[in-house]
């Protein structure tokens, strides 16, 4: 009887967590291959309890945010973000890929133009692995800082990169199995405009929106953006307000996670569970998975995205 129960507990946990699964093998699939804020953890500078210990022995799954797309029957490879972390993020992604790649993904999809989000771009430079003409696809401020500002210029002189100009709501189809479609995000558009992302499987669709204002500030409804997917990696920098206490809040106006569970707390359960919060600040207590944050998400419904994690599209 116990081992019955058992089994049923971890049915239902296996289907909770959105169907992760650990082998790409012939299906279009995702893998999560970054989760935390674009500064890392430990980030510069921190000397509190969270980084401290990190500096001595860092943690090799603290990635800053990135999700890969592999398309085993066409023989693609997508990034979405290009992260200082992009070194060995290309190399998971080329590693679960059941095909030989030639270690350049054939498309790299850029949300905005914040530190952990574009700047991974300068290793696909002529000081690294001097690239041949990767397709880089972005909204038009994003293209325009991109091909006008150096070190990023250079990348296109070198024919390192191959900018391509995305329209907000416009779907583009990158092979015979997936369709992105970019929108506009209010975010700090300092120096470009901010996307959100829809990728579209043969069977299963995602909403990528690492970075965001609060939810209130966007011209779409999440709830019924989410009933159009079937996950939904959404941006979780900070847990609540207490999180941050040595910067003003409105400087950085992210949604907490607590608001996006009280947005989303009337959905049903096939709903709620979606949702993976990601992007994740070096302070954040849902990185720590023993912490009691991480139940209470739990408990709620929705899932934290976990490094590695795979999913089928």
């Amino acid at each position: 009887m116990r081992l019955s129960i058992l089994f049923l507990f971890l049915m239902h946990l296996f289907f909770a967590q959105g169907q992760r699964t650990t082998n790409p093998n012939s299906d279009v699939s995702l893998i999560v291959l970054g989760t935390i804020q674009d500064a890392g953890s430990p980030q510069i500078g921190c000397t509190k309890s969270c980084c401290k210990e990190l500096f001595n022995r860092p943690d090799e799954k603290r990635k800053v945010v990135s999700l890969g797309i592999i398309d085993p029957a066409n023989r693609k490879t997508y990034l979405f973000e290009a992260t200082p972390d992009i070194a060995t993020q290309l190399k998971l992604l080329n590693d679960h890929a059941p095909f030989k790649t030639d270690q350049t993904p054939d498309g790299v999809f850029i949300t905005h133009a914040h530190i952990g989000h574009y700047t991974g771009l300068m290793y696909l430079g002529k000081e690294a692995m001097n690239a041949n003409l990767v397709p880089v696809y972005t909204l038009p401020k994003m293209h325009s800082f991109l091909e006008g500002n150096g070190p990023w210029s250079q990348l296109v002189s070198n024919q390192n990169i191959n900018l391509q100009t995305l329209t907000d709501h416009k779907s583009l189809k990158i092979s015979s199995n997936i369709t992105v479609t970019p929108f506009k995000v209010p975010h700090r558009d300092e120096y470009s405009e901010t996307a959100g992302f829809r990728i579209k499987g043969p069977g299963k669709s995602v909403l990528f929106i690492p970075d965001i204002d609060k939810w209130h500030k966007w011209n779409l409804n999440l709830i019924e953006e989410l009933s159009k997917v079937d996950y939904a990696f959404i941006d979780a920098t900070f847990y609540d307000a207490e999180e941050i206490n040595n910067r003003d809040i409105s400087e950085i106006p992210h949604p907490f996670i607590t608001e996006s569970m009280d947005i989303l707390k009337s959905l049903p359960k096939d709903e709620k569970e979606k949702v993976f919060f990601i992007h994740f600040n070096h302070t954040n207590p849902v990185l720590n998975t023993g912490n009691p944050q991480v139940d209470l998400i739990n408990s709620k419904g929705f899932n934290i995205a976990r490094f590695g994690d795979i999913f089928k599209l």
